[in-house]
């Protein structure tokens, strides 16, 4: 017997769920901005991140219902032509996303923060527009992934006819994300290689470069003061000088600790006045846990919990190649970076500023990813009709 009897139903859930997560996220980016002493000037409404969240969380509400709408199967390649590649619109957002990644490196609409060179910066009168591109070529990457393994079909387990074709665009992409950005780089290559596992690569093709990988991202680490530090907070957190660098950490440890059962009350907590770096971002929910203590940290990964079962029942229903493979990349994406980020904050990992999917603060991250949730429930809506050119679901 089906747990959710029908199509609609399930697709309806996956939107209604990602609303919540997304309202949840708005309710607390305004928590953890707004300050009691503060003197709004309502003209400069978009320059106060609280309100410009609430703009962003509206604007999702409607992408995630206009994305479910999407027939998802046009984003599948339907063989290996030259018309299909043009039309194909996961194409494009990855040639567009290397684009931006080479721009934000090389040219001066890219901006440092943090010490890092991730952040474009667009003017448009006075608005500015800041995003990371490293954020749609995780994207694009999880939609395009899906098109070309399943239009290739077993065609993927020829290593140099197939697999190494794709490993090198993902190396490619991973490598300019891994310039300025280490750990979203890592995450990057292990979601689309799991994407690419899940497609029917074989398992030896990925222990191939294996030990290319391992000293790419070794002489990453060596190769920068910062990133040695974090680890040895995270090693050795008794540490003198990982006490130093480890003051974020701390303070989100501190939060998450002194939110007790039933946490100090929305928007009562202390963490946010100047205590905890990047509250209404990274370390959002150490702030969630303050103020709404243990019952309300259940309440969010249970959220996350029963987004990943709706995935798998969606998964478990699509009956063609890229449907599953695109709902898989979708639901491992978000759930994993949920799960990193949830460790980073609780120091289960070392510190990386990788967002809580939906909550965080950001006008990016908030649009894409309410996009493949809308993505989602589309697939959902049309499970078992099979994708032209996509072929049947196969066992590996």
């Amino acid at each position: 017997m089906k747990i959710i009897s029908d199509n609609k139903t399930l697709a309806n859930m996956t939107v209604c769920l990602a609303i919540t997560l997304m309202a949840v996220g708005a309710v607390f980016v305004f928590s953890a901005s707004a300050r009691i002493d503060a003197e709004y000037d309502l003209s400069r409404f978009y320059s106060y991140p609280e309100f410009r969240q609430i703009l962003f969380f509206l604007a999702a509400v409607l992408i995630v219902l206009g994305f479910s709408r999407l027939d998802y199967r046009k984003l599948a390649l339907a063989d290996n032509t030259l018309g299909s590649w043009l039309t194909n619109p996961t194409v494009y957002l990855v040639g567009i996303s290397i684009i931006l990644l080479i721009l934000v490196l090389v040219t001066p609409l890219g901006v440092e923060v943090n010490n890092a060179l991730r952040w474009m910066r667009i003017s448009i009168g006075p608005i500015t527009i800041s995003f990371q591109p490293s954020e749609l070529a995780k994207w694009s990457l999880v939609l395009f992934l899906p098109a070309v393994s399943a239009m290739l079909g077993k065609k993927l387990q020829n290593f140099f006819r197939g697999f190494v074709p794709v490993f090198l665009l993902i190396g490619l992409t991973a490598g300019l994300i891994l310039i300025e950005d280490f750990g979203t780089a890592l995450f990057v290559a292990f979601i689309s290689l799991a994407i690419l596992f899940m497609a029917g690569g074989k398992w030896w093709h990925f222990l191939t470069p294996v030990p290319i990988l391992i000293a790419v991202f070794a002489l990453a680490i060596i190769s920068s003061p910062e990133r040695i530090e974090r680890i040895k907070t995270f090693v050795q957190p008794s540490d003198s000088t990982a006490q130093t660098s480890g003051y974020q950490i701390r303070q989100s440890l501190i939060a998450v600790s002194t939110g007790g059962l039933w946490g100090k009350g929305l928007g009562r907590g202390i963490s946010k006045y100047g205590h905890l770096p990047e509250d209404t971002t990274d370390f959002i929910f150490a702030i969630i846990a303050e103020e709404l203590g243990f019952i309300g940290v259940c309440f969010v990964i249970l959220l996350f919990i029963l987004f990943l079962i709706l995935g798998i029942i969606i998964i478990s229903r699509c009956k063609d190649d890229f449907g599953k493979l695109l709902a898989f990349g979708i639901v491992l994406t978000i759930v994993f970076q949920a799960a990193v980020n949830l460790g980073v904050v609780t120091r289960l990992l070392p510190t990386k500023g990788i967002a809580l999917p939906f909550i965080s603060a950001g006008g990016t991250h908030i649009f894409l990813t309410a996009a493949a949730a809308g993505i989602l429930a589309g697939i959902a809506r049309t499970c078992g009709c099979a994708t032209k050119g996509a072929g049947r679901s196969k066992s590996k």
